[in-house]
């Protein structure tokens, strides 16, 4: 069951690459942005920039391309727990740093204790739908609203408290509607302005390879998007946050980067 589970995801996850494009099907989208040189802020696809006016961020566009306060927000979407979660909880928790986990009911369910520790150690635990659905095949808002309510219900049923009002679709898919959707129910939505391929448990890159490429990446305002159940990101965690520190970045929350836009 557990590897049934973990195909299942990797398969769903394929296509959230950051850097590889994905056109529209139909009124669907699959988000994308191309990584720039220079460690300049990717631009999203002109096709896709509607996000920004339904309560999408890709990227924190207060902070632009300049040296003037450096920061990227850490984000994770978390299916289930193969033992690398709690490895990247422990090294947040010593390096203090804060990110956002995006997670699906069977984390919930089966480890709720990480669950507890990220809400306790000052993580935000957010919503990634219950069973890592393609929300652009809810034709009504009532449909959509089933679909996180779903979520909402395991967490606070688990935690007794309520999610906190992020979303990620899964698979990156999105369409204008259902933007309008989570906008509508109080979410803002949040994509990603680098990502990697890191979910496949049987093909890890190495530690070096997925070093070079984070690094060679980094940018102001960067939402960075990586898979906790990664054995490399685990290993390469506390590394990457320690460079990233060195080139001056602090990390920050997702509160800020959302209420950045509207102050």
């Amino acid at each position: 069951m557990k590897r049934s589970l973990t195909s299942f995801i990797i398969s769903l996850c394929v296509i959230s690459l950051c850097c590889i494009p994905v056109f529209a099907t139909g009124n669907s989208f699959s988000w994308y942005c191309v990584r720039n040189k220079d460690h300049l802020q990717p631009i999203a696809d002109a096709n896709m920039r509607f996000i920004e006016d339904y309560g999408g961020f890709y990227v924190d566009k207060n902070h632009g391309n300049d040296d003037s306060d450096k920061v990227i927000y850490l984000t994770f979407d978390a299916g289930y727990e193969n033992g690398n979660v709690a490895k990247i909880l422990d090294v947040l928790k010593e390096k203090k740093v804060g990110a956002a986990f995006f997670v699906l009911d069977n984390i919930i369910q089966k480890n709720s204790d990480l669950i507890f520790r990220m809400i306790d150690e000052g993580h935000l635990v957010c919503n990634h739908t219950s069973k890592h659905l393609d929300v652009t095949k809810c034709k009504t808002v009532d449909e959509f609203k089933a679909e996180l309510e779903a979520l909402e219900r395991v967490y606070e049923d688990t935690t007794g408290m309520k999610m906190p009002k992020y979303f990620r679709p899964p698979e990156g898919k999105f369409s204008k509607q259902s933007m309008e959707f989570a906008e509508a129910l109080g979410y803002k939505t949040i994509f990603w302005s680098f990502a990697y391929a890191d979910w496949d448990n049987n093909s890890q890159p190495s530690l070096e390879e997925a070093k070079k490429k984070i690094l060679s990446n980094h940018h102001n305002g960067e939402i960075m998007l990586l898979h906790p159940t990664s054995a490399t990101n685990a290993a390469i965690l506390g590394d990457l946050i320690d460079e990233l520190r060195a080139l001056g970045y602090r990390f920050g929350s997702l509160d800020e980067l959302t209420n950045a836009k509207n102050s």
